[in-house]
């Protein structure tokens, strides 16, 4: 991770994919730079169902998810991914305790194993990794085809109806530095929510092991969005195959 005098300037927030946490993410990112610690900065500008902790606090050996859900405390380092982390909490709190249940869940049937299993890598995938996206239906059977170019050209005007939020604290960290691979794991958002509040308050009803389990995302390559990158308005963008890949059964993420 970056030491915090390496990190000042470098998030742009008027990036369209921070515009949703940028009201509270701006003002905590100062106050972090100015000298405050992390957790600092996140209770100074809004509430959540968990504190913010030094790392410290967590006891060696203990599993930090059951940490979180035994004390409701969060342990916290002063770097971005944290950062993140924390203003994720702040935005989608119904969404982020229901995954750390479903994690403390998990530890207590079978103990931490070297191995996460199905259920703790999709929980991991998704807290680390997720995007909401609400579309048209034209969008979802696009993405659901993996046609790039049907999906984000011939489709373009769609967009205009659509929503996509990132969740994700991981993916939120790498595009501080915006670069053509990174793809996120895009979850259906339910239709037709009006705010980021009731969003959160939906997409953590949705939330089992089982359905986690089976793994409910799909890849996007998140640059691609129409208007998140000038880039994509070349001809050649999306003729790049080592990021928008043809469908295949078994692929990685970027």
């Amino acid at each position: 991770m970056q030491d915090t005098k390496e990190l000042a300037g470098a998030v742009d927030w008027a990036q369209p994919w921070l515009r949703p946490l940028h009201a509270l993410g701006e003002f905590a990112y100062q106050a972090w730079q100015q000298g405050q610690s992390v957790a600092d900065a996140l209770h100074a500008v809004g509430r959540a169902p968990v504190r913010f902790v030094p790392q410290s606090a967590l006891p060696p050996g203990e599993a930090y998810e059951q940490f979180i859900f035994r004390t409701r405390a969060v342990p916290t380092r002063d770097n971005l991914h944290d950062f993140f982390n924390g203003l994720c909490w702040l935005h989608f709190p119904h969404t982020k305790t229901r995954l750390n249940q479903l994690q403390a869940a998990e530890i207590a049937a079978a103990g931490v194993q070297p191995l996460r299993g199905p259920v703790r890598d999709a929980l991991t995938v998704f807290d680390e990794n997720a995007a909401f996206l609400m579309a048209p239906p034209a969008l979802w059977e696009a993405l659901r085809a993996q046609d790039w170019r049907r999906l984000f050209v011939t489709l373009q005007p769609l967009w205009a109806q659509a929503q996509l939020l990132l969740f994700g604290h991981a993916l939120l960290e790498k595009l501080v530095y915006p670069r053509k691979p990174i793809t996120a794991h895009v979850y259906c958002a339910p239709a037709a929510i009006d705010s980021v509040v009731n969003l959160d308050a939906a997409i953590a009803a949705q939330l089992s092991a089982a359905h986690l389990g089976s793994k409910p995302f799909l890849p996007l390559p998140v640059l691609g969005v129409p208007g998140w990158w000038a880039d994509n308005a070349l001809p050649d963008f999306y003729a790049d195959t080592q990021v928008f890949r043809p469908p295949r059964l078994d692929r990685s993420l970027a």
